[in-house]
């Protein structure tokens, strides 16, 4: 498969490619990146023919939305061939505006910080008034008027803990997903859905809305495969598209130093000892792990795109490489054998 290759977006008319550019990185995730080392990786994205583009006002405190707008504000808005997503539930002010601010929200555990983010603080909303005001402020980040796809970001128990009740409330009874259902039916944007590491809340939300699209980060890789026994069946069966996000679990299966992080925070033993076997199989193939952990979402139906984070142009174009790398079967197939793969 080639990172170019074009493939719908369930029922919403869209079409992403195979690869899309995550861009969190650029919002400053684990480093400072400079503007020209996350203008270079864009425009070496675009160069190489990717089309789809993910950013989130949370990635560097709007930082991220304002450089990849910066990038897509330069191409054909008329008759574009690209494909943006962006997020909901979060917004972003300031406390030297002079309001009175609701208590700082809690640590969330998958946010590891920015280290060049821009200097304003998130207040989570996921209202109906808090959508439709994080939709224009995104509007206006960008430079353009309707972003593709809006994802209701970072929803769930692990971000919220014991003020998940109140945020889903607001989410459902509160308006947020009527916001979003009004929306596409204005065709401000052409599809929904959420943005999160936990499918369980996806499955949740199908119950409350008719999901367009939704990006999974973490659950469905080579080291973590939670979401496929339940979640990857149901997305089928919905019609619901699935960008799946996280392919590298925080960096332990792409860093060739065998980078010990995982979900955003220290690997526990067990995935470290996973890392290592299913580093020795692809070793013994002569493939890089970081290739089979690209390529292996999309080797289950309900995958509709990888969504793939990078820093620099060398980063984006190593990834593109081990996308289009071939890989033979008899290597899934060990994989397999050994329990590391279900498929």
């Amino acid at each position: 498969m080639k990172a170019t290759d074009k493939r719908p977006v369930g029922r919403t008319g869209l079409s992403v490619t195979a690869l899309g550019v995550g861009t969190a990185p650029l919002g400053g995730l684990y480093a400072c990146v400079a503007k020209e080392d996350a203008t270079a990786m864009l425009n070496h994205a675009w160069n190489a023919g990717i089309r789809y583009f993910d950013t989130a006002p949370m990635y560097g405190n709007t930082r991220s939305e304002h450089l990849t707008g910066e990038l897509l504000r330069e191409k054909n808005l008329e008759n574009r061939d690209w494909v943006i997503s962006t997020k909901v539930g979060r917004l972003m002010t300031s406390e030297r505006a002079g309001r009175k601010l609701p208590p700082a929200p809690p640590k969330n555990p998958l946010d590891p910080g920015w280290w060049n983010g821009y200097d304003f603080r998130e207040v989570f909303d996921y209202s109906y008034d808090g959508v439709m005001r994080s939709f224009d402020d995104s509007q206006q980040r960008l430079g353009f008027p309707r972003p593709d796809l809006l994802y209701v970001h970072d929803i769930g128990r692990v971000t919220h803990a014991d003020l998940h009740e109140h945020h889903w409330n607001a989410l459902t009874k509160g308006g947020g997903f009527r916001a979003l259902i009004e929306l596409r039916a204005a065709g401000d944007i052409k599809g929904f859905g959420l943005g999160v590491n936990e499918w369980q809340i996806i499955r949740d939300a199908l119950e409350e809305a008719d999901l367009d699209c939704s990006m999974l980060a973490g659950r469905y890789t080579l080291l973590d495969q939670d979401a496929e026994e339940e979640f990857l069946p149901l997305a089928q069966k919905r019609g619901m598209a699935l960008v799946v996000a996280g392919v590298f679990n925080s960096g332990i299966l792409a860093s060739a130093s065998g980078r010990q992080k995982f979900n955003y925070s220290d690997a526990p033993a067990e995935m470290i000892e996973k890392a290592q076997k299913l580093r020795a199989v692809c070793d013994s193939f002569n493939v890089p792990l970081s290739a089979a952990a690209i390529q292996f979402p999309l080797r289950h139906p309900a995958a509709t795109c990888v969504a793939i984070g990078a820093k620099t142009a060398a980063q984006i174009a190593t990834n593109i490489e081990w996308f289009e790398q071939e890989i033979p079967e008899e290597l899934w197939a060990t994989l397999k054998a050994q329990d590391l793969i279900n498929r």
